[in-house]
């Protein structure tokens, strides 16, 4: 591939790239600088560059002498609204705004890619596109916008890495089919007659319809979606009531629905509808019901999840490749993948030694920095195999 002082040179820019975007975090939808930085990185690597694609994103291109297949690869860019909690010399500089999800070391593993790419064009039979996506922390998420704006026109194959600290560093997993659920959202308002805490009987008690429609709404997947399929519903909010003595008029909640199909998520949708109004209805109570369809399942192409465990082996090692269990989080590269075959994986960073033991979303998120140079790899050998294949 390339000796291992070229390596050792490649690790020192990857950290550097990624600890000036963790001091230089940027949230969803505002990635300017971030954009910025990453096209003029790419063009100083010698790559045509494109900008402002869907918005904040930026796709760099290199073609090979030889004709064949055209690769994607894709890294998210967007900060989360946190303020970053670790002492460190790299720390967020920007109040209210952190990389807490590894975000910008999936940056620097691009970069990182197109650099390796940019000095080995003869390992290219086709052409690579390093694709930089904005806001995939905040619906509608960028991978639409990037869509829309043409980016997956002439893709033939895409794939996506996720630094995933619960994963030990030197490991690598995935899973053919559904690998992270649908995230859809629900916000719910009991419309009640407010009145005194003493007089029940003139009132309609927005509080008890409330929390019966708790216990109801728990009943659709215990009761109506197939137990072989995984679901979960939860309520994260509920509020009601100004005083002790004044049965509240209203009552709010929220929740989220996590699904692996599309039956499945389809189902849960008109169970919360029609549990919410019969529910209410039978209090008296009239009821609104706003149901935010949010990302779909990341599903993965099983030839190309085939591809990652041949491949991986090769990287990390027999024992060092997984097969990963279906997980809760949302990810809008599912988008991609319903549009052309893919793989989306997974490369340990978690390390108790470097302090990378938080989850992500936490303010004293931090991985090992080793992790990307692995990623890197990874990257290479997914994207040269598929394209020695066609």
């Amino acid at each position: 591939m390339t000796n291992n002082i070229w390596w050792d040179d490649l690790q020192i820019h990857m950290v550097e790239w990624r600890r000036h975007l963790h001091r230089n975090p940027e949230v969803s939808f505002h990635e300017e600088k971030t954009s910025s930085f990453v096209a003029d990185m790419l063009e100083s690597f010698g790559v045509e560059v494109k900008r402002h694609v869907g918005g904040h994103g930026v796709i760099g291109t290199i073609r090979g002498d030889k004709p064949g297949p055209v690769v994607m690869l894709r890294a998210d860019m967007d900060a989360l609204p946190i303020q970053d909690e670790k002492d460190v010399e790299y720390a967020s500089q920007k109040a209210g705004a952190m990389h807490a999800c590894g975000h910008d070391g999936h940056v620097s593993i691009l970069l990182g890619t197109a650099l390796y790419f940019s000095k080995h064009k003869a390992d290219i039979q086709g052409e690579i596109r390093f694709l930089f996506q904005p806001a995939e922390e905040l619906l509608p998420g960028g991978a639409v916008k990037v869509i829309a704006d043409g980016a997956l026109e002439g893709v033939d194959v895409i794939y996506g890495i996720h630094l995933w600290t619960p994963l030990p560093v030197g490991v690598a997993a995935s899973k053919e089919g559904p690998l992270m659920a649908a995230a859809d959202d629900f916000y719910i308002e009991i419309k009640g007659k407010g009145g005194h805490g003493g007089m029940p009987q003139s009132t309609v008690d927005s509080l008890v319809a409330g929390s019966a429609l708790v216990m109801q709404l728990q009943t659709i997947v215990s009761r109506s979606v197939d137990p072989l399929r995984p679901a979960v519903l939860t309520i994260g909010t509920m509020q009601a009531g100004s005083a002790q003595n004044v049965i509240a008029e209203s009552c709010k909640m929220s929740g989220t629905v996590r699904t692996f199909d599309e039956e499945t998520r389809a189902e849960m949708k008109e169970r919360v509808h029609r549990i919410v109004s019969q529910t209410g209805g039978a209090y008296g109570a009239q009821t609104e019901v706003n149901y935010i369809m949010g990302y779909p399942p990341v599903v993965n192409d099983k030839q190309e999840t085939d591809r990652f465990f041949r491949k991986a082996v090769q990287v990390f090692g027999d024992e060092q490749v997984h097969t990963s269990p279906m997980l809760m989080p949302a990810e809008d590269f599912a988008y991609y993948l319903q549009q052309v075959p893919g793989c989306f994986m997974f490369v340990g960073a978690g390390n108790p030694d470097k302090d990378a033991i938080y989850p992500h979303h936490h303010p004293k998120f931090d991985f090992d920095e080793d992790a990307m140079q692995h990623a890197v790899k990874l990257f290479i050998a997914m994207a040269t195999d598929y394209m020695g294949g066609k």
